[in-house]
């Protein structure tokens, strides 16, 4: 095995033992060093790894699961889950792109996803807080790049905080594409309420608006509301979704397209 494909597969392993933990809330050392079929040792560095990027906590013999929405918050359980779904979205999104157009993303990974096609709609004034963003569309062809500032949150990989709604509130795009945790039939949610307020400051900023959503998001709630589904101008979610739910949100909301996985 290639040194690249053990680090793929280390990252692999510790994902899967981070789902493992949180679907438990607790196990022990032991009993992960089984089910993975590594040493104790191993067990402890990826433990390590893990509570170094605040997805677990670790106590003496075992591991227990940070808060369900600490962890789905986390940069790095969201740059891998249900991938193929962002990618779906991100094309879709990216092919409603007029070029010449202004377009702020948030820092959330179907966002990104949607950055990631962003030059097959070039040239573009892009305006972001996501560091991950920042990083992939700069330099790239045919693209205004504008980062906002602000203060930076490891467990996020962006800027948030006063210093970035006063940034944000300082544009005035033609699109925002944003994602949020969890919708219902009526609003979307976020758990936290530092990315909420950025969220907020982004819709009032954008001439349009577009959510975009997997199917795991769907029919769900958080803490915090972050807008009326009203409030955008479309919706658009993966054809993973049960046809029941996007039944319902379009009898909720008229707008909402679903892209092909």
């Amino acid at each position: 095995m290639s040194s690249r494909q053990r680090v793929n597969a280390g990252a692999a392993r510790r994902q899967a033992m981070a789902e493992l933990v949180v679907r438990r809330g607790t196990a022990s050392v032991a009993e992960l060093a089984e089910s993975f079929g590594v040493s104790v040792m191993t067990v402890h560095r990826d433990l390590d790894e893990l509570e170094r990027q605040g997805m677990v906590r670790k106590f003496r013999g075992g591991v227990t699961a940070q808060a369900s929405n600490v962890f789905e918050s986390n940069i790095a359980y969201r740059l891998t889950a249900h991938l193929a779904e962002k990618e779906a979205i991100g094309r879709h999104v990216a092919g409603l792109i007029e070029p010449g157009s202004s377009v702020m993303i948030d820092d959330s990974t179907t966002a990104l996803a949607v950055a990631r096609h962003l030059g097959e709609a070039a040239p573009l004034t892009v305006v972001t807080n996501f560091l991950e963003a920042i990083r992939l569309l700069a330099g790239a062809p045919g693209i205004r790049l504008m980062a906002l500032g602000g203060e930076y949150h490891a467990s996020h990989d962006s800027f948030l905080g006063v210093a970035c709604v006063d940034a944000v509130e300082a544009m005035s795009t033609d699109l925002l594409v944003v994602s949020t945790s969890a919708i219902s039939d009526s609003y979307a949610f976020h758990q936290e309420q530092e990315i909420v307020l950025v969220k907020r400051a982004m819709l009032r900023s954008a001439s349009r608006s577009i959510l975009a959503v997997d199917h795991s998001k769907l029919e769900r709630v958080a803490l915090h509301r972050v807008a009326p589904l009203d409030d955008f101008d479309l919706i658009v979610v993966d054809s993973r979704t049960p046809d029941d739910a996007v039944r319902r949100l379009r009898e909720r909301h008229h707008n909402v397209e679903v892209a092909q996985v």
